[in-house]
């Protein structure tokens, strides 16, 4: 796998580079990003936002500046991206600003601790191998060394070279029908949901959605209403049942946390449902929910959708487990339209 890391650690990058470090964003995805800057002795020069963002107003010390501000002020350097995004629009504006200076979006994990470096796949090779090995297409094996490039180096030119048509992976790999029982882990508003039935032409048996955060769940069961034949359940998917501390935010990253509100949670095979499709997005817990579906996925070999992007060893971790509950899965790997590497994901079919 080794071989196939062609990228230097971004951090190393940036600091050795010489070139001035300009952030493009604000907020906790730039106050991370600062944090980790600053522990490799890496100094910001500026930072800018979006023009509609831009009212002479300042961040961590530092006035916010306009693309062009920042343009005309440096005869080159080096852009770091602080959020992230799948629009079109801001997509197409950070590869303009990337074909003029280069964009590093440095992958920061979602949970768990560590940067993904170089060093952390050399740790790793052998379970890294093993599942470029065995993913189930060249398209696969493409997509995951860039991916592992990308993490490393942060440089937004893999993820653009890797953006998959989500329709395509719906009807050419899982191969969604108009039969499926869906268990959705992490059903957050009942947008994926919503995908499915887009890609099923609107037909389906039934729908099980877990979703442990409040806010999040009520918007579920508004956007779902009209539905026939679901049961959503407010707890989130674990390896045994259990009640466990939420931080306290709606959104989509709604994780584990020190304090926050109590959360219960469930293991899948104690649910005795016999699903044809699991989707897990569980900020980190995918892990822990296919320790509590083990039962299930050996008797009914469902399609799973599996979220690998949370915590640095998903990507090896994950397939792993799979391949240890049934062997005879085809695993596939694709990148859908994200900046950072968010919405990485294996789906493995029988």
């Amino acid at each position: 796998m080794t071989e196939l890391i062609k990228e230097q650690n971004v951090w190393d990058t940036l600091k050795n580079d010489g070139k001035p470090v300009v952030l493009y964003g604000m907020g906790l995805g730039a106050e991370k990003i600062m944090a980790t800057l600053d522990g490799y002795g890496i100094e910001v020069a500026d930072i800018f936002a979006s023009d509609e963002f831009v009212r002479g107003h300042s961040f961590k010390g530092y006035k916010v500046l306009k693309y062009s501000e920042v343009y005309e002020k440096y005869d080159d350097f080096n852009v770091v991206l602080c959020f992230a995004s799948r629009l079109n629009s801001v997509i197409d504006t950070i590869s303009k600003i990337d074909s003029e200076h280069t964009v590093f979006a440095p992958d920061v994990p979602v949970a768990g601790g560590g940067l993904f470096c170089r060093e952390f796949i050399a740790e790793n090779e052998d379970k890294f191998d093993l599942v470029y090995n065995f993913l189930a297409d060249d398209e696969s094996r493409r997509v995951y060394a860039d991916i592992l490039n990308y993490k490393v180096s942060g440089k937004i030119k893999y993820l653009l070279r890797s953006f998959c048509n989500k329709d395509e992976v719906y009807s050419d790999i899982l191969n969604l029908n108009p039969h499926e029982n869906i268990i959705d882990l992490g059903a957050y508003d009942g947008d994926t949901i919503a995908e499915f039935l887009e890609a099923t032409g609107g037909e389906y048996d039934y729908i099980t959605a877990l979703e442990p955060d409040e806010r999040n769940f009520k918007k579920l069961l508004k956007n779902t209403e009209e539905l026939f034949d679901i049961t959503c359940l407010n707890m989130g998917a674990w390896d045994k049942k259990d009640t466990l501390i939420f931080a306290k935010k709606a959104g989509r990253n709604s994780r584990l946390s020190a304090d926050g509100v109590s959360v219960d949670v469930i293991d899948v095979d104690s649910l005795e449902l016999s699903p044809t499709f699991i989707k897990m997005d569980i900020e980190g817990a995918e892990m822990k929910a296919l320790c509590g579906l083990e039962k299930t996925v050996k008797k009914y070999r469902p399609k799973l959708y599996i979220c690998a992007y949370h915590r640095n060893e998903d990507l090896f971790a994950l397939p792993l487990k799979v391949l240890e509950l049934c062997p005879d899965y085809n695993i596939y790997f694709r990148h859908s339209k994200y900046i950072p590497a968010w919405e990485s994901n294996f789906y493995c079919v029988i």
